[in-house]
């Protein structure tokens, strides 16, 4: 029997296992331990399953597969410790996946579909256009596949980073991530359900058991979509991505703007913070003469007061094909010290894999069907 016509078991919650045992005329007891084997004990093929019969392993071996993306590239950046992956779907399309460090955390930055169907200006995934949307699999083997490429033998760290050093080690011998953000290739929210499927397998007790207060998923302002994720319930953390104070000027740089104004994002990014209980993140990259005035800046306090967020400013990064400028150093201090002024804190990211296009906005493969 080819892949194809094999069930893949990654992607699969615990009650569709369980319905799926019960079709092969097995005990539903077997998809907990066939998740275990998954997820806790990070087994590739059946015959690692020990405590599984030969009788059992030779029908999963008849009917399913385990999914495992073909690593194609590894980059590490010459500035700083970020990685990137270039991973091979099964179809032949390619994703980009990013390991990044800061401090005490590792940060692994996972895509949700084969390119981007939002437009956004300053965007270089968004150039690509949309190719498709990725399974939950497919977004979860992004985490498994780097963290068993990484930290299972991890690198020599660099002597200048001796606090990466000693997390290198911590992640070796328990191949995890510290974090985990749903920030690279494509609108989570518009690959909704898999999206949600993806989170549910990675905080579940039997799936990969990520804190949810260590994830946050990304999004430019899908309304309905922000909604729905209020009423899932999930306690993981939600980043929007506003980038503008007027609607002038966001219709400019994301055409969604045109159909969910600013208004409407920040009404239902309050609704969310308010019910889940966490603060919002609001992003905003700042772009030379287009958004990083002082007005901006005070206009920006203005319309985030009385939602509980908390504010990540995002100096562009230049991309191929974006007539775009990153502003200088004291423009960017400038604007933060406004909005700390009056807000409360401001930090400014830091931006890391620019290099090796791996930084916030730079994610584009070429390499797809």
């Amino acid at each position: 029997m080819s892949t194809a016509t094999k069930i893949n078991l990654k992607g699969l919650e615990l009650h569709e296992l369980e319905k799926l045992m019960e079709e092969w005329g097995q005990q539903k007891f077997r998809a907990r331990q066939l998740m275990l084997w998954l997820y806790h004990k990070r087994a590739t093929n059946f015959d690692e399953m020990t405590d599984i019969s030969k009788a059992f392993r030779a029908d999963l071996m008849e009917k399913a597969y385990i999914s495992q993306p073909k690593l194609v590239t590894k980059t590490n950046s010459a500035t700083d410790d970020t990685v990137k992956y270039v991973f091979e779907l099964q179809d032949g399309n390619r994703v980009e996946s990013v390991l990044i460090y800061d401090q005490n955390r590792v940060t692994v930055c996972v895509s949700t579909q084969v390119g981007c169907a939002q437009g956004c200006a300053f965007c270089a995934t968004g150039m690509m256009g949309f190719v498709r949307n990725l399974t939950a699999a497919e977004i979860i083997d992004q985490l498994m596949a780097i963290e068993s490429v990484h930290f299972v033998h991890p690198p020599n760290p660099p002597s200048r980073r001796g606090v990466h050093s000693l997390r290198l080690m911590d992640l070796g011998s328990g191949k995890k991530a510290t974090n985990v953000v749903f920030m690279g290739m494509g609108e989570p929210l518009a690959n909704y359900e898999q999206t949600m499927k993806a989170l549910r397998l990675m905080t579940a007790s039997e799936g990969l058991m990520v804190a949810s207060r260590k994830i946050t998923v990304s999004t430019l302002g899908l309304v309905p979509k922000i909604r729905a994720f209020t009423n899932e319930g999930l306690k993981v953390g939600l980043a929007v991505s506003l980038n503008a104070t007027t609607n002038e000027v966001r219709n400019r740089l994301m055409p969604i703007n045109k159909k969910y104004p600013i208004e409407e994002v920040l009404d239902a990014s309050k609704e969310w913070a308010i019910k889940i209980g966490r603060r919002v993140t609001i992003e905003y990259v700042l772009i030379r003469g287009v958004n990083d005035s002082p007005d901006d800046a005070h206009r920006l306090c203005k319309i985030l007061h009385g939602i509980p967020s908390k504010l990540n400013l995002i100096p562009f990064n230049e991309i191929e094909g974006a007539n775009f400028q990153r502003p200088e150093p004291e423009k960017v201090e400038q604007f933060r010290q406004i909005v700390a002024s009056k807000y409360y804190v401001a930090p400014v990211r830091l931006s890391k894999g620019c290099d090796i296009a791996a930084a916030c906005g730079q994610l584009r493969t070429r390499y797809h069907s």
